[in-house]
């Protein structure tokens, strides 16, 4: 599991920031509308981000990561897994979200992934745009990298690098190092007891073999979703995974 639904990011609210946000419902290229978070920055030179998830899908923890990329003047869409088997509309804390991760694609992921990045350049086809994804997400942030979105870089917070069919029909990203196209940035607990730090390891020297940009950071005594405003203690792994995410970003606009 990730973050609890009360959780919030632990990153600094910018007040005063000028932010235009909305709910918003995407089509992949399928035909299938999703639901999403939009958050503008108001800059259209500047990078696009899309967020991706954790398991349970889009909730508040993931839009208000997009409004934070937003007050930065990152144009942000968070978008949702489960249009194909849960619809668009708002869900509670009730919402069976692991029946519908069973059912949730390799290639639904991709086409809405790629959707979210089409409207994030639709006011300007040459705009940077990475994506951001935890646990889930961050797994699936990776495999964007190698699925031909012409991405910028990718960022994931604690993903596996070796859990291949999840989502269904998704090979294990380790081994699809030679299709990637982009920059790698990746940040790893080094208490998290779901990914062995030699996976970690692996994934490195994968990605070092293949001649990819990367940066794996591991944060000593970090559990699995150590990035969340409740958990004081990691405050400081937070602020410089966050930190590292900005710069990261700047670094390949």
């Amino acid at each position: 599991m990730c973050f609890e639904l009360d959780s919030q990011p632990p990153v600094p609210v910018i007040a005063g920031a000028a932010v235009d946000s909305e709910d918003a419902t995407l089509t992949a290229q399928d035909g299938t509308p999703f639901a999403a978070f939009v958050a503008r920055g108001g800059d259209t030179s500047a990078p696009g981000i899309v967020v991706l998830p954790d398991v349970r899908g889009l909730y508040r923890f993931y839009e208000e990561l997009a409004l934070r990329f937003g007050e930065r003047g990152y144009d942000s869409v968070a978008i949702d897994y489960f249009g194909r088997t849960a619809g668009v509309g708002k869900r509670g804390e009730e919402f069976p979200f692991r029946e519908h991760v069973a059912q949730t694609t390799f290639e639904g992921v991709k086409q809405d992934t790629r959707a979210a990045v089409e409207y994030l350049k639709q006011d300007n086809p040459d705009r940077k745009v990475f994506t951001v994804g935890f646990c889930y997400g961050g797994s699936n942030s990776f495999h964007q990298a190698a699925n031909g979105h012409g991405l910028a870089g990718v960022i994931g917070f604690y993903g596996h690098p070796n859990r291949p069919d999840f989502p269904q029909g998704a090979p294990a990203m380790v081994e699809r190092v030679g299709d990637v196209e982009c920059p790698v940035l990746g940040h790893m607990g080094g208490a998290d007891q779901g990914i062995p730090l030699e996976e970690v390891q692996r994934f490195d020297e994968a990605l070092a073999a293949a001649g990819v940009e990367h940066e794996l950071v591991v944060y000593d005594d970090a559990p699995h979703s150590f990035f969340d405003r409740r958990y004081e203690e990691y405050a400081d792994a937070s602020a410089a995974a966050w930190d590292k995410t900005l710069a990261f970003i700047e670094a390949h606009r």
